[in-house]
């Protein structure tokens, strides 16, 4: 998606050339003489027309107008929200014109928050996956152009919100992909290739490696598929070395049939969307590469299949993990955990400030918080907190869910140290218990995204979530007003385009 921010007024909008225009107008808009106004004014005036929240007027080369298709969008009062709503109705009601330039007027001053839900919400409402259809027709609306009279001023919020969608975008394309488009090996690619982009770094381990690194939990979901597994290591190195780094960890299963403990076949399909926790790891580092903060950031991804191949793990079988604990696993679709826990081991070697894990982890959370909020779990007050204001301010929230230590009873085996499940009752809550075990050493926190990395039915597809709250969480983290450590090189014409 091509963004551009230009100075404008109604009068300025009226006389720009696009294919259509959308004029976001608040509650409280007086209108002015110029062609625009005069418009509003008459449709409000005939009943035609209300500024409440998402209510639309569709025209077709109103008078003294340059654009062809004209919508005028009601914002109420220009909360981010309520932006969001309009431009994404408004997105929707031209989808079916030829419209490629997109011009999304503000008819008055506004926040840099509002801008950027306008730009998050245009881009959603427009993005079309293409990547496996032979005969793709792409999204229409090729650049979004964004009108403000305080156009100046927006400029920080303008590239926050253009580098949030390019990260949003890679995390929805590589969560959409099908399974045999997206193996761990394909998905260790991906991450390779944001190693073109200046400050960031990219290593990547195999199955000898891992072994090596007594990585028994993740090496036990991988060994029942012939996809070699992969660990990916992602560097953003924006601040000197002596800053820590906040460390994400993703689950990448590229694809989960259950294991032995095999799934119903209805929506088994979805399953793809097991890896949406690696790629919002990814589409933070492609955000980042972009905005260039003074900070530093690690991305790990254990990725493997998890397969019911004559070599796959049992209910009852008993492994060790990096961190040398015990784990006896009585269901093989608990298997996120098993490969987040070695990760997470992982992420000490770095001494970390925080870690935060991601992962479409429990269907419990589905059930608790829907597809509205991403459950989060820490019992570290400051994380918990700052994530949840990233989360509200960048309209991707989570909610707080406890992990008091009663929890825990039902992980006890006689066979191990720990169990993998603790059966159904607060599914969400124990399988955060489990990670727990193995934070020990650093401030962490768990974002169960089952419900909100994607969507099921017609609108099925990947949401990008919770790229956009990462993101915000980072930033906040950033020395107000600093630059990235080293000034990076100019990036390649490829990574440009």
């Amino acid at each position: 998606m091509n963004f551009e921010l230009k100075t404008l007024d109604l009068a300025g909008a009226a006389a720009e050339k696009c294919d259509a225009l959308v004029v976001l107008v608040t509650q409280a808009f007086k209108p002015g003489k110029d062609a625009l106004s005069r418009v509003l004014a008459e449709a409000a005036k005939a009943g035609d027309f209300e500024a409440k929240p998402a209510r639309l007027l569709s025209l077709y080369r109103p008078a003294g107008l340059t654009a062809v298709r004209v919508v005028l969008a009601g914002i109420g009062e220009g909360s981010p929200r309520q932006v969001r709503q309009a431009v994404q109705a408004a997105v929707g009601a031209l989808k079916a014109s030829p419209a490629k330039r997109l011009l999304v007027c503000f008819a008055e001053a506004t926040q840099g928050e509002a801008l950027r839900a306008a730009m998050l919400a245009g881009a959603e409402a427009s993005y079309v996956y293409t990547t496996t259809k032979s005969k793709a027709e792409g999204r229409k609306i090729q650049q979004l152009v964004l009108g403000a009279p305080d156009a100046s001023v927006l400029k920080p919020a303008f590239e926050r919100g253009a580098a949030a969608v390019a990260g949003i975008e890679l995390a929805k394309e590589w969560g959409n992909r099908p399974a045999n488009h997206a193996t761990p090996s394909m998905l260790a690619g991906a991450a390779k290739a944001l190693a073109k982009f200046p400050g960031v770094k990219c290593e990547v381990l195999g199955p000898k490696e891992v072994e090596k690194l007594g990585m028994g939990a993740l090496m036990a979901v991988a060994q029942g598929s012939v996809e070699p597994l992969r660990f990916v290591v992602l560097r953003y190195e924006g601040a000197a070395k002596s800053v820590a780094p906040t460390v994400l960890v993703g689950k990448g299963i590229t694809f989960d049939t259950g294991g032995i403990s095999i799934k119903p076949a209805a929506e088994m399909d979805e399953m793809k969307f097991d890896m949406c926790g690696a790629a919002s790891v990814l589409g933070v580092f492609r955000a980042l590469a972009e905005l260039k903060p003074a900070i530093n950031v690690v991305g790990l991804i254990p990725s493997c299949e998890n397969m019911p191949d004559g070599r796959a793990i049992k209910p009852g079988d008993v492994v060790t993990s990096m961190s040398g604990q015990t784990i006896e696993i009585l269901n093989t679709d608990a298997e996120g955990r098993l490969i987040l826990c070695d990760a997470l081991t992982y992420a000490e070697r770095f001494k970390p400030g925080a870690v935060v894990d991601i992962a479409t982890l429990t269907g419990a959370c589905v059930i608790a918080l829907g597809a509205v909020r991403s459950g989060m779990f820490s019992a570290d007050d400051e994380l918990a907190l700052a994530l949840q204001a990233a989360g509200e301010a960048a309209l991707d929230p989570c909610w707080r869910l406890p992990l008091d230590e009663d929890y825990a009873e039902g992980l006890k085996t006689h066979f191990a140290d720990v169990a993998n499940v603790a059966g159904r009752a607060g599914g969400a809550i124990t399988a955060a218990k489990f990670l727990q075990r193995f934070a020990g050493k650093f401030a962490w926190a768990h974002l169960d995204i089952a419900g909100t990395a994607w969507k099921s039915g017609a609108a099925k597809g990947a949401t990008g979530r919770p790229v956009g709250l990462l993101v915000e969480y980072l930033l906040a983290q950033a020395p107000a007003g600093a630059a990235a450590a080293k000034k990076p090189k100019a990036r390649p014409a490829a990574a440009r385009k």
